[in-house]
C-alpha cells in the first residue's frame, strides 16, 4: 500500500489551534503557582527581637540547601533605605544551611525589615521577610522592592524554556528509539533524521539558555544579568548548575550517537537490504546481517546509557532529589522519563513517518504499538509511586495545587489512552481490508493501461517537442490523480494518521501540565490547611483596632467554638494581639495550641509567624507583634483542639 501525505481537514486544523491555545493557556495560568520546600528555620537577630546594640550582620538559617545571589538578602531601615553592605557570605557547614550579610556600622534605634529570596534545592522560588528592632521598636515605612524570585519575565521565560527542553528530550530519545527498535530503515529517511537532530538542537539550546537564566532567576530578576560571568560562576557551584553542565556534556555524546546512527548504521541497513535482494550467496547475507545487528546492539546499549544520563540530570535537580526515599525516587524518575520519551517521542516519529514516508511497513507500526503499551505500563507503576510520594494524603489531591494539577494530568492521560486505543485498532486493520486490496489491484491495472497508452502516444510523437511537453503534463496530472485515488482508498492508514495526530496534540498539553508539576511544590510538603467551614474570605477594611470573630470546627470531639482576635493599633510597627477561644456555650475554652501568621502577598513578605502566650483558659496574647508595613495582610490563625484535630481560619485584614 502507498501512503501519501493527506490534506488536513478543517476539523484537524481547528484541533491543532485549540491544542496550541490550551498549551499556552496552561503555561500562563499555572505560572506563579509554585511555592517552595525550603523554609527559614532561624535567624540572628530573631524575628521580633529587640536588641540593645545594632548587630554587625544578620544571619539566616534554612531547612535545606538553597541557591542565593548577592542581592538575595536585603535589610531596610525604618525609612526603607538599605543598610546591608558587602557580599553575602555562605556560612553553611555540615547539615546546617546558613547565610549572612553585613550591616552598616552605627545603626540608629528603630525597627528594621529583613527581606530575602532564593531558590529551593528542587528549583522552586522561595521568599519571606521578618523584623527586628534596635533599642526599641518604632514605626516603619519600609517597602520591599518588587523583586520576586522566579517571577516576572525571567520566571515566565525560564518555565517556557524548561517546557522546550522536555520537548527536545522526548524528540531526541523517542525518535532514535523508534528508528532502532521499530523501523531500522528509517535511519536513512530524511524526515526522521531531521526530527531527531531537531530534538538534539532544541535540547542543547534550551539547556544553554537555562544555564544563563539561572543567575537572574535566583537573584535580581533582571534579564540582562543572564550574561553576568560572575553570576554564572556562582550558578556552576549549585546542584542545578552542575546538572545542566552534565547535560551539555552528555549531549556531546548524543551528537556522536546521532552521527553513527544516521551515518554508518544507515549505510549498514541499506547494504543489508541490497544484499538480501541480490543473488549473492547466503554467507554474504549472513555477514551483512551480523554486522548490522552488532552495530544496532552497540547503538542501543550506548544510546540507553546516554539517554538515562540525560534523564538523570532532571532527577538529580528536581522533586525526586528531595523529600522521602530519594534513593528509590531518583532511579524511578529516570525510568519514568525514559518511558515518556519512548511513548510520546515514538508517537511523533510515527506521525511524521505516516505523513511523509510513502512506504512505512505495517510491521514497524505494530512494533511501536507493543513498545507504547510497555511504556504505558512503566508509566503507570512509576507514576503511582511518585504520586504517593509527592501527594502524601487523600486531602492533598484537592486541597493543594500539586494534587489538582496531577488530577488534570491523569485526566489528560486517560484521553491520550483512548486515542491510543483507536490507533491500536487501526494498526490491526492495516492491510486486512479486502476492499482496499481490490482498490489497489484496480489501480495497478489502470496504471498498466495508462502506461501502455502513454508509450503508444510517445512512439507516435517522438519527433514533436510540443506534443512531448503536452504528454509530460498529462503524465503529471495522471500521477496526481493516482495518488489521490490511492490515498482515498487507504482508509486504514488515513484513520491511523488521524488518531495518531490526536494523540500528539493531547501529548502537547500533557507535557505542559507535566512542566507545571515540576515547578509546583508537592502536596506532601505544602503547609496548607484549609478551614472546614468554607473558603477564604476578605474582611472589610476595619477601623483601628482590628476585631475579628469567627466560628471554627476542627472535626474532633469538643472541636467547635468561636475565635475572637484583636490587633491594636493595627498599624506598622509594634502591635498588641489578643486571642480568645470560646466554646459553644460561650464560656472560655482551653485548647492545646494557637498559632498566628501574617503574609503580605503583594510584597512577597511572610508568612511572619506569631506564637502567643497563654494567659488564662481560653485567652492568649502577644505583646510585640511587629508588622513592617501597611497593606492588606493575609491572616492565618491555627487552632488545635487535640493531638490530631486542628483547623486554620484565614482572613484578609487592613493594616495602616
Amino acid at each position: 500500500m502507498t501512503a501519501i501525505a493527506p490534506r488536513f481537514g478543517p476539523q484537524l486544523i481547528r484541533l491543532l489551534l485549540v491544542t496550541a491555545v490550551l498549551t499556552v493557556g496552561l503555561l500562563g495560568a499555572l505560572a506563579g503557582t509554585a511555592s517552595a520546600h525550603a523554609a527559614l528555620t532561624g535567624s540572628d537577630p530573631k524575628d521580633g527581637a529587640v536588641v540593645d546594640v545594632a548587630p554587625r550582620e544578620v544571619t539566616l538559617t534554612f531547612s535545606e540547601q538553597i541557591a542565593m545571589g548577592d542581592d538575595s538578602i536585603r535589610v531596610l531601615d525604618p525609612s526603607s533605605k538599605r543598610v546591608d553592605v558587602a557580599k553575602m557570605r555562605d556560612l553553611s557547614q555540615g547539615g546546617t544551611v546558613r547565610y549572612a550579610v553585613g550591616l552598616k556600622p552605627g545603626l540608629p534605634d528603630g525597627t528594621y525589615t529583613v527581606a530575602w529570596q532564593a531558590v529551593s534545592a528542587d528549583s522552586h522560588p522561595v521568599s519571606g521577610a521578618f523584623t527586628f528592632s534596635v533599642g526599641a521598636p518604632s514605626a516603619t515605612t519600609a517597602t520591599v522592592p518588587g523583586q520576586e524570585a522566579g517571577g516576572g519575565l525571567v520566571g515566565t521565560l525560564y518555565d517556557t524554556v524548561r517546557y522546550i527542553s522536555y520537548a527536545g528530550f522526548i524528540l531526541l530519545v523517542g525518535g532514535a528509539a523508534f528508528v532502532l527498535a521499530c523501523w531500522q530503515r528509517g535511519a536513512s529517511v530524511r524526515p526522521l533524521q531531521r526530527l531527531v537532530v531537531g530534538g538534539w538542537v532544541t535540547l542543547t539550546a534550551a539547556t544553554l539558555v537555562l544555564l544563563l537564566l539561572r543567575t537572574p532567576y535566583t537573584g535580581s530578576g533582571k534579564l540582562g544579568d543572564m550574561f553576568d560571568l560572575g553570576g554564572l560562576s556562582d550558578v556552576l557551584d549549585t546542584k542545578t548548575g552542575a546538572a545542566l553542565v552534565s547535560r551539555l556534556l552528555l549531549l556531546g555524546a548524543a551528537a556522536l550517537f546521532i552521527a553513527v546512527l544516521f551515518g554508518a548504521y544507515a549505510k549498514r541497513v541499506t547494504e543489508a537490504e541490497a544484499e538480501s535482494e541480490s543473488e549473492r550467496d547466503g554467507e554474504g547475507n549472513a555477514e551483512a546481517g551480523k554486522a548490522k545487528a552488532d552495530l544496532a546492539f552497540g547503538l542501543g546499549l550506548g544510546g540507553t546509557v546516554v539517554a538515562a544520563g540525560i534523564a538523570g540530570t532532571w532527577a538529580l535537580s528536581e522533586h525526586a532529589s528531595t523529600g522521602i526515599q530519594t534513593g528509590l525516587a531518583m532511579p524511578l524518575d529516570v525510568l519514568h522519563l525514559l518511558a515518556v520519551a519512548a511513548w510520546l517521542g515514538g508517537l511523533v516519529s510515527l506521525l511524521v513517518a505516516l505523513h511523509r514516508v510513502p512506504d512505512l511497513e505495517r510491521a514497524a507500526v505494530r512494533r511501536f504499538s507493543r513498545i507504547a503499551f510497555t511504556s504505558v505500563v512503566v508509566l503507570a507503576v512509576t507514576g503511582v509511586y511518585q504520586s504517593w510520594r509527592q501527594v502524601g494524603s487523600w486531602d492533598a489531591w484537592t486541597d493543594t495545587s500539586y494534587g489538582q494539577l496531577l488530577l488534570v494530568k491523569i485526566g489528560l492521560i486517560a484521553v491520550l489512552l483512548g486515542a491510543a486505543w483507536f490507533s491500536r485498532r487501526w494498526t490491526g486493520l492495516l492491510g486486512e481490508d479486502a476492499k482496499t486490496a481490490e482498490a489497489g489491484a484496480e489501480a495497478d491495472a489502470d496504471v498498466a493501461e495508462e502506461t501502455a497508452e502513454e508509450d503508444a502516444a510517445e512512439a507516435g510523437t517522438a519527433a514533436d517537442p510540443e506534443r512531448a511537453a503536452q504528454l509530460a503534463r498529462q503524465r503529471t496530472a495522471l500521477a496526481t490523480a493516482r495518488k489521490k485515488r490511492d490515498r482515498d482508498a487507504d482508509t486504514e492508514r488515513s484513520g491511523l494518521r488521524r488518531s495518531v495526530l490526536i494523540e500528539a496534540c493531547v501529548a502537547l498539553v500533557v507535557l505542559a501540565v507535566t512542566t507545571a508539576l515540576t515547578g509546583t511544590e508537592p502536596g506532601r510538603t505544602q503547609e496548607k490547611e484549609v478551614s472546614r467551614t468554607g473558603t477564604e474570605a476578605a474582611a472589610p477594611a476595619p477601623a483601628r483596632p482590628v476585631n475579628l470573630t469567627e466560628r471554627f470546627d476542627t472535626g474532633g470531639t469538643k472541636g467547635k467554638g468561636t475565635l475572637r482576635l484583636t490587633i491594636d493599633p493595627a498599624s506598622p510597627g509594634t502591635n498588641l494581639m489578643h486571642v480568645w477561644i470560646d466554646g459553644p456555650d460561650g464560656k472560655p475554652m482551653d485548647v492545646p495550641e494557637v498559632k498566628v501568621a501574617y503574609t503580605l502577598k503583594s510584597q512577597q513578605i511572610g508568612p511572619l509567624p506569631v506564637v502567643p502566650e497563654r494567659l488564662a483558659a481560653g485567652h492568649w496574647s502577644a505583646g510585640n507583634v511587629q508588622i513592617p508595613m501597611p497593606g492588606d495582610w493575609h491572616l492565618q490563625v491555627t487552632v488545635r483542639t487535640s493531638d490530631i484535630d486542628q483547623t486554620t481560619i484565614e482572613k484578609n485584614v487592613k493594616i495602616g
